[in-house]
């Protein structure tokens, strides 16, 4: 231990991380660099550096990333329609990644010898953030307290607090959410309390993000988004940057409704484990991509597409988003995305997303004097089917023609 003079702290300023610096230093008698990132967690960020003063840090890096979080991880991401086991949309998993990667940077920087997470030994979160820092700085030395420690609940962390003098705000103790959640610009997430029974409804007042589809408007509210290779670049006419995009699409998307959902999903480590989610923009985005590549991408490609895409969401969820075979995926995407160029206009309604307009003047695939059921004047002979029908039927002809015969 005495080997380690600086570790860079991913830090909240929050209960845990606070407590982490203070267990760093004793434990380890190291220099501890703070690292806290906004990446629109709709929290005021500021407040963690007094906090990190406080305990006597010396380096501490506040930044604003939710730009670079949006364009490049999460556009990247819904490039592929990325859903984890059918409903899950990365929300926590693709922030990671990013996290990794400037703890590396910054360890880089300062000449520290291992970075430090808060994430506990029976979640994803410490896989997908040392999977990331060992991709980048495969001789990273990685300190995971909660692997370490015996401050395994709230009680002790709390006593901990108060024997080391470590400032707690217990004003707001009685009105501390009972969920453990994490927020970006892509999700918020609650578990925990009573979402531990999956039988147990959550309780209206969790949510935060999305108006209860019951109270939402009674008329719907129309969004067109425009696409440029895939990505959206514009809404309702008004260019935005990535962040912005889904800044504007949480709000409106928020207003009417949309984006809970209640899973219960399969960790990496080997548990199941029951979430809500709030992911109004994603929801909004993902419904609005599909549409435009329905539009614009060749159908065998569009499949190819839809089959490796669970590879793709496993390895995001799973922690690889650096690993080759993640990296050679995008490639792939990426390409794909070349003509996913156009508009698509959406009706948000009471919690439900309907696509009610696509349009892709230079790349559209959809032929109207083809795909008529009126006259076509000759632009497809129907007589062909026939043969093409028969040629696919062949070997099931022949199998029926054997019968039931096994041997």
């Amino acid at each position: 231990m005495n080997t380690v003079k600086k570790v860079v702290l991913a830090y909240s300023g929050g209960l845990d991380t606070s407590i982490i610096v203070r267990w760093l230093q004793d434990t380890y008698g190291c220099e501890v660099v703070t690292f806290t990132a906004d990446i629109g967690q709709g929290e005021e960020v500021e407040p963690a550096r007094e906090k990190a003063r406080a305990a006597g840090i010396r380096e501490i890096y506040i930044e604003d990333l939710k730009e670079e979080f949006a364009r490049d991880y999460v556009f990247p991401m819904f490039r592929a329609n990325t859903l984890y086991e059918g409903e899950y949309l990365l929300g926590t998993s693709i922030a990671r990644p990013l996290i990794a990667r400037r703890l590396v940077e910054i360890a880089n920087e300062t000449g520290a010898d291992a970075i430090s997470h808060g994430a506990t030994g029976k979640g994803n979160d410490q896989v997908r953030f040392e999977l990331g820092a060992y991709a980048l700085k495969p001789d990273v030395r990685i300190i995971a307290p909660w692997r370490e420690w015996d401050l395994n609940s709230r009680e002790k962390l709390m006593a901990y607090a108060a024997d080391h003098g470590i400032a707690v705000d217990f004003a707001k103790q009685g009105k501390k959410s009972p969920y453990s959640m994490d927020a970006n610009l892509l999700h918020i997430s609650y578990e925990g309390d009573i979402l531990e029974d999956p039988w147990a409804e959550p309780e209206e007042d969790m949510w935060r993000w999305t108006t209860a589809p019951e109270q939402a408007p009674d008329t719907p509210t129309y969004v067109t988004l425009a696409f440029e290779r895939g990505d959206i670049v514009a809404v309702d006419g008004e260019a935005m940057s990535p962040a912005a995009v889904m800044t504007r699409l949480n709000t409106v998307a928020g207003a009417n409704g949309i984006g809970r959902d209640d899973i219960v999903e399969n960790r990496y480590v080997g548990m199941k484990s029951r979430g809500c989610y709030e992911t109004p923009a994603g929801t909004v985005m993902l419904k609005a991509h599909r549409a435009m590549e329905s539009l614009t991408l060749d159908r065998e490609v569009t499949h190819l597409k839809d089959e490796l895409m669970p590879r793709y969401a496993r390895l995001i969820y799973n922690g690889y988003w650096w690993s080759p075979e993640r990296l050679m995926l995008q490639q792939m995407i990426d390409a794909s995305q070349e003509r996913v160029n156009g508009e698509v206009r959406l009706k948000l309604y009471k919690g439900g997303v309907a696509v009610v307009g696509r349009r892709s003047p230079a790349d559209s695939l959809f032929d109207a004097s083809i795909a008529t059921f009126e006259d076509d004047a000759g632009a497809y002979d129907q007589k062909d089917a026939e043969g093409f029908i028969k040629l696919n039927a062949l070997r099931m002809r022949i199998a029926a023609k054997r019968g039931s015969r096994t041997s």
